[in-house]
């Protein structure tokens, strides 16, 4: 099986022009508002994706963001840039989720729950690791797609669903033990085919996998471990989800007292939002 899943990596399509414009952008060490702009402006479904992301709950803006221009303003930069990489990799991939009962869309929602959750909890302790984990967090599940496909090609989409959805918290486990690989394994080696950045890759890599990682990055690996956890396709921001999501931040000394703080208040902004 992981033959399969390496031949669907390596005839995945070539990195959009849009991304590549988008990964030269962010390596730059000055970033102009303006030129973020040019390139967006050339992809409708990006610009439609960040303004509907925008005014989302998740943010909570008391105003409708009506420009892509000030929604790069009040979301920043490199926020932004996860947001534009998420949505052309969903069309890149253009595949189903079934394996995982959720909608591309729904991946979306996903993954910018986990990357408000990162600012709210890391955001105030350590602004720099905040803006350097935006773009993992958000791509992160990104090798999804690829097992989603292997399932169904496989017929194991029912029984793997019937796995996760039995118990959402070891996720990860049970796609080792179903296509002897993970979703961030995977990830890992999508990104390395397509010539991203080797720390966004090395950070992903390890997310299932902390034991062997690097010392250098784990950190960085520990806190989208959680907030994987937390963010979960099955049951987002559940009580389970907290309770196994806060025992791991405790196992890995991380700050229990912020991230109670920014669970709460985006369970506060999804009710809000029903």
């Amino acid at each position: 099986m992981i033959q399969d899943i390496t031949k669907m990596i390596d005839s995945l399509p070539p990195l959009p022009k849009t991304l590549m414009e988008l990964e030269e952008f962010r390596k730059k060490p000055t970033q102009e508002i303006s030129e973020l702009l040019t390139i967006l402006e050339k992809d409708p479904l990006i610009l439609a994706t960040l303004l509907k992301i925008a005014n989302s709950a998740m943010f909570g803006f008391r105003h409708k963001v009506e420009t892509t221009k000030k929604a790069i303003e009040l979301i920043g930069i490199n926020f932004t840039l996860s947001i534009a990489f998420g949505s052309a990799i969903k069309s890149t991939l253009n595949t189903n989720l079934e394996a995982y009962n959720i909608t591309a869309d729904q991946f979306i929602e996903l993954a910018n729950m986990s990357s408000n959750l990162l600012v709210k909890w890391i955001g105030k302790l350590d602004l720099q690791l905040k803006e350097q984990l935006l773009l993992p967090v958000f791509l992160q599940e990104t090798g999804k797609f690829v097992l989603s496909n292997i399932a169904k090609e496989y017929n194991k989409t029912d029984a793997f669903y019937k796995s996760i959805q039995n118990d959402f918290t070891k996720i990860a486990q049970i796609e080792a033990n179903h296509f002897e690989s993970t979703s961030s394994q995977i990830t890992a080696a999508i990104f390395e085919q397509w010539g991203l950045d080797d720390k966004l890759i090395n950070i992903i890599r390890y997310v299932d996998d902390i034991e062997h990682c690097d010392k250098v990055y784990l950190k960085e690996v520990q806190i989208l471990n959680v907030l994987k956890i937390l963010c979960n396709p099955i049951e987002p921001l559940s009580d389970k989800a907290v309770e196994v999501g806060i025992q791991k931040a405790k196992e890995y000394n991380l700050d229990i007292r912020g991230l109670e703080k920014a669970i709460e208040v985006m369970q506060d902004r999804i009710l809000d939002a029903m």
